[in-house]
C-alpha cells in the first residue's frame, strides 16, 4: 500500500511554487492534447476509463472505512477475545501486498464463494427453482473492490483506533457521569473530536486509492490504466499513452489532494471557533 502526502502547509514566506509549476505544466500537456491528434485519440481512448476508477475508489473507500470503523471498535472491546480477532485480523491483512490480496480474493476467494452458495442453495438447485452459480457470474470489478475494500480497511481500521484513543478520557468519564449510553457517548462526544484527528490520514487513504485502484487492470477491469494497457499494446505508442495516463492520474490524485486539504482547514478552522 502507498500512501500519498497532501500539500503541506507552507513555511513563513513561501509560495507554493510547486503548484504553479505544476498548473503550467498540466496546462501545457492540455494544449497538447487539444492541437495533436494523436493525443486528443489517446486522450479520448484513457478517459473511458475514467469512471470506472471514480467508481471503483468510491466504493472500495466507502466499503473499506465501515469494515475499519467496525474492525477499530472491535478491537476496543471489553472482550479479549474480539480484541485478539480484531488484531489478527489487521496484522495479517497489512502483511499482504495488495496485487496479491487482489488476486487471492479473485481467484480463490470468488471460487470458494460460489462453491458454498452453491452447497447452500443446492436443494433447491436439485428441485430446479434455482440455477447453480458460476465463477464467471462474480464480476470482475466487484471481485477488485472487495480485494481493495479488505486490503484498506486492516490500515483505516489502525486509523479510526489511533483518533478514537486520542480523545482524553476525562471527557469520557464526565459523558458517563450524566448518563449518556456507549453508543452516545461514542456519536455526541467521542466522533466529533475524534474526526479532527482521524480526517487527515484517511484522506491520504482515499487519494493512495485511487492510484491502487489502478491495480484492478490486472484483471481486465476497464480503469484508466486497462485502457492505455489496450490502446498502446495495439498502436505501440508507449510514450504517448502512458504520459497521457500519468497526466490524468496525476490531475486526479493533485487536484483529490488539494481539495481535501482546503476542507481540512476549514474544518480545523470551525472547531477553533467553536
Amino acid at each position: 500500500m502507498s500512501f500519498q502526502t497532501l500539500p503541506q502547509g507552507n513555511q513563513k514566506g513561501d509560495r507554493p511554487w510547486w503548484l504553479v509549476a505544476f498548473v503550467v505544466l498540466a496546462v501545457l500537456v492540455g494544449l497538447v492534447i487539444v492541437f495533436s491528434d494523436l493525443y486528443t485519440q489517446v486522450f479520448n481512448t484513457v478517459a473511458k476509463g475514467i469512471w470506472v476508477t471514480v467508481f471503483v475508489t468510491l466504493t472500495g473507500f466507502l466499503l473499506a472505512t465501515t469494515l475499519g470503523l467496525m474492525i477499530a471498535l472491535l478491537g476496543m472491546a471489553d472482550s479479549m477475545v474480539l480484541r485478539q480477532i480484531a488484531r489478527f485480523y489487521v496484522e495479517v491483512v497489512r502483511g499482504v501486498p495488495i496485487l496479491v490480496l487482489l488476486f487471492y480474493v479473485a481467484f480463490v476467494g470468488a471460487p470458494g464463494f460460489v462453491a458454498l452458495y452453491n452447497l447452500i442453495v443446492s436443494p433447491l438447485t436439485a428441485a430446479g427453482y434455482l440455477e447453480p452459480m458460476v465463477v464467471r457470474d462474480v464480476s470482475l470489478m466487484w471481485r477488485a473492490i472487495i480485494a481493495l475494500m479488505i486490503g484498506y480497511s486492516a490500515f483505516i481500521a489502525e486509523i479510526f483506533r489511533a483518533g478514537i484513543q486520542s480523545i482524553d478520557k476525562g471527557q469520557i468519564e464526565a459523558a458517563k457521569a450524566l448518563g449518556l449510553s456507549r453508543s452516545q457517548r461514542f456519536r455526541l462526544v467521542v466522533f466529533p473530536q475524534a474526526i479532527r484527528v482521524i480526517f487527515p490520514p484517511l484522506s491520504n487513504d482515499f487519494v493512495a486509492m485511487v492510484k491502487d485502484s489502478s491495480l484492478v487492470s490486472v484483471l481486465g477491469v476497464a480503469d484508466i490504466t486497462q485502457m492505455g494497457k489496450v490502446y498502446a499494446s495495439g498502436s505501440f505508442r508507449f510514450f504517448e499513452t502512458y504520459s497521457i495516463v500519468a497526466y490524468v492520474y496525476l490531475v486526479l490524485t493533485i487536484g483529490l489532494s488539494l481539495m481535501l486539504r482546503g476542507f481540512e482547514k476549514r474544518m480545523r478552522a470551525r472547531a477553533e471557533r467553536s
